[in-house]
């Protein structure tokens, strides 16, 4: 388990539903990754690399509405520059399965509380 965080740390996180409207190859990541480009709504439109190639084939990110941290800061992975995190849990077989929303009627960009 990770060190205990207080409620005011936990505040700092923004986190936000998205969906998929693109989805690119990465060949230049060190770890077979996607570039996906979420839209989130009224916050815009963000890029991510995302390790989640084991379980998801492009045809079915398309349209997936997604949970991302959106205020981190830019990080350049190879050529890329990823915007936001995508969350996701690891299975038992180190394999990354997304966190997504439950329901179609949930707007982009609506934060997770």
């Amino acid at each position: 388990m990770k060190p205990e965080i207080t409620f005011e740390d936990f505040g700092k996180l923004d986190v936000r539903v998205g969906t998929i409207i693109e989805i690119n190859d990465f060949p230049n990541a060190r770890k077979p990754a996607y570039q996906l480009t979420i839209d989130f709504g009224k916050i815009g439109i963000k890029k991510s690399s995302a390790q989640i190639t084991d379980l998801y084939a492009k045809p079915d990110l398309l349209n997936k509405k997604i949970v991302a941290i959106v205020n981190f800061q830019k990080k350049q992975i190879a050529n890329f520059f990823s915007e936001c995190l995508v969350l996701g849990i690891e299975n038992n077989k180190k394999e990354i399965v997304l966190l997504q929303a439950s329901t179609p009627n949930i707007n982009n960009g609506e934060q997770v509380s």
